[in-house]
């Protein structure tokens, strides 16, 4: 199996970081947080003319009928930049309407982008993100997918990830559970895809920073300790990443992925974290800061770590599939 990715592919991946690169994400997201959705939305719509939101959408539908890999790609990308909005939500909810259960158009909306899904799947994910932006609110519970309303805030670790309860409502369609399984599996891939490239900003961060930031006479780059934590980082990345892209190419596939998506949404999870406990460190105290704009990426890794599945229960999943094969 060679994962390789295509020049396709990496024409796509580079006119995406091209597109965030130069639109200012932290102002964006910053105003995002604050409420102001105006610039957010405008961006989604953006990156909606690029092929992001009908990445997942069939063709028949008006989507690119893409692969999870190219998914996975994409919302690395996300990551790398702190995107703000119910990114994962929208491709979940993409997922389970791809039968056709919702109301008539709407996964060409969603393709478009005039449409913004997000929905609460408890346990797993038991709050809708942003359900004061999307235009549609929707529940997955016991296997019935429905519409919701929002029953009021609840508070993030990041503040530019709104979280809200919401009443399930009118019942759109009943969800088989490997239909379920696979759309909850697709979220944890693309959580783990973006932590994947939060993780290699504030690596990139990280190292740029150490380059000019001097302490007693020297470029503290220089300093052994410091250029051992930012290897350790590098390597957990490097090995995180091949477990997000099998994963991807299991799912598409139509392999049961769940182990390896399990094992590459722990694998992403604690590289990004490492990334982020190093990136404190090398900052130093301006880390900390409201203002800084490191303050973005690390509570974004701090919030994604739990998001679709916590550590500790794809670690289970793992370890009860592999005692199953004993």
């Amino acid at each position: 199996m060679r994962f390789v990715l295509t020049d396709e592919q990496r024409g796509f991946a580079r006119s995406l970081d091209d597109l965030l690169a130069a639109a200012d994400v932290p102002t964006v997201a910053r105003a995002w947080g604050s409420g102001e959705h105006d610039a957010g939305l405008k961006l989604w719509q953006r990156l909606a003319d690029l092929g992001v939101t009908g990445l997942l959408v069939p063709e028949a539908a008006g989507g690119l009928g893409a692969t999870p890999v190219e998914a996975a790609l994409a919302w690395e990308a996300l990551g790398r930049h702190a995107v703000p909005g119910p990114w994962v939500e929208t491709a979940v909810g993409t997922r389970l309407l791809h039968d056709g259960p919702g109301p008539e158009g709407l996964l060409g909306a969603v393709a478009d982008g005039s449409a913004v899904l997000t929905l609460a799947a408890p346990p797993r994910t038991p709050y809708a993100l942003d359900a004061d932006v999307a235009t549609h609110v929707l529940s997955l519970d016991a296997g019935v997918l429905r519409t919701a309303e929002v029953a009021g805030a609840v508070e993030s670790v990041d503040p530019v990830r709104n979280l809200h309860r919401v009443v399930p409502g009118d019942e759109l369609a009943s969800v088989l559970p490997d239909v379920a399984g696979a759309a909850l599996d697709a979220g944890a891939l693309l959580c783990a895809a973006q932590l994947l490239g939060l993780g290699e900003a504030l690596l990139e961060r990280s190292v740029e920073y150490a380059k000019q930031r001097r302490q007693f006479g020297r470029v503290i780059g220089e300093y052994q300790a410091l250029k051992h934590a930012l290897a350790d980082v590098r390597i957990g990345l490097d090995f995180a990443r091949p477990l997000v892209w099998g994963a991807a190419v299991a799912m598409t596939a139509g392999e049961d992925a769940g182990r390896e998506v399990s094992g590459a949404k722990v694998a992403a999870g604690d590289a990004a974290w490492r990334a982020a406990r190093t990136a404190l460190q090398v900052h130093g105290a301006i880390g900390y800061t409201a203002e800084h704009d490191l303050r973005l990426w690390l509570l974004k890794v701090r919030a994604l770590v739990n998001a679709w599945g916590s550590g500790r229960e794809h670690r289970a999943r793992i370890l009860a599939s592999l005692v199953g094969e004993a």
